[in-house]
């Protein structure tokens, strides 16, 4: 049976958020609760919590004012877009509670994210049948792959803000990927692009020796997995 906020916050007071964000997530009816949220353990194997939130990146902090951000959306869509700010942030917006759990072992549970659902991009841009999957580019050529089904997962966003403010650049503001349902190296920071494929293609950790996929709770770290795996 699907828990409420109210439940999932029941005896847990230490929740690193204040009380005013948790008020606004209990009083909001409209806040996605991603499913990974209702289990019961919520830390996958090998995982461990830390209620701070490391910094973990390649190479420099990009620090990018909003009025120089563009979105570009290309490949196999109708029509290619390029989003700047203001149009993107006059996209609807998406409140959404979930965990993040980082390959390097650490987990950060209870983090309520704001910003773009993914779905409303399929909504602005007719994405063509043939695509199965999406890169996503960030700063300094940095990529990450996706299928559609992980991209357009309810409680996917392309997220602005994180527990009532606006993401800072070592968090990949302005603008960051959030796939709660895979490790968190998946959701990029400093988003740039969306590029629909047809064919996957790995992207720069995913080429660099981690896995194709990434899901917390198959322990998906390392490409070597995935001969294991079937893959």
């Amino acid at each position: 049976m699907k828990k409420t906020l109210k439940e999932i916050f029941k005896g847990n007071s230490n929740t690193n958020l204040d009380e005013r964000t948790v008020d606004s997530i209990l009083n909001d009816e409209n806040v996605v609760i991603s499913p990974d949220t209702q289990r019961e353990k919520r830390i996958p194997p090998g995982q461990h919590e830390d209620k701070s939130w490391p910094v973990l990146h390649a190479g420099s902090v990009k620090r990018i004012n909003p009025s120089n951000w563009k979105l570009k959306i290309w490949g196999l869509v109708q029509k290619e877009r390029e989003l700047d700010y203001t149009e993107f942030m006059a996209l609807p917006r998406v409140k959404v509670f979930s965990d993040i759990h980082c390959v390097t072992t650490w987990s950060k549970l209870n983090n309520l994210w704001e910003g773009v659902s993914t779905s409303a991009i399929k909504e602005l841009v007719e994405i063509l049948p043939e695509a199965r999957y999406v890169m996503v580019h960030a700063h300094k050529n940095f990529t990450t792959n996706l299928s559609l089904d992980d991209f357009f997962s309810p409680d996917v966003l392309l997220a602005t803000h994180h527990n009532g403010n606006a993401l800072n650049s070592k968090h990949g503001g302005p603008v960051r990927l959030v796939v709660p349902r895979l490790y968190f190296w998946k959701s990029a920071k400093w988003v740039t692009g969306l590029e629909f494929m047809a064919e996957d293609k790995r992207g720069f950790w995913e080429s660099a020796g981690y896995h194709n996929h990434g899901d917390p709770w198959k322990e998906e770290r390392y490409s070597w997995q995935e001969t294991d795996q079937g893959i």
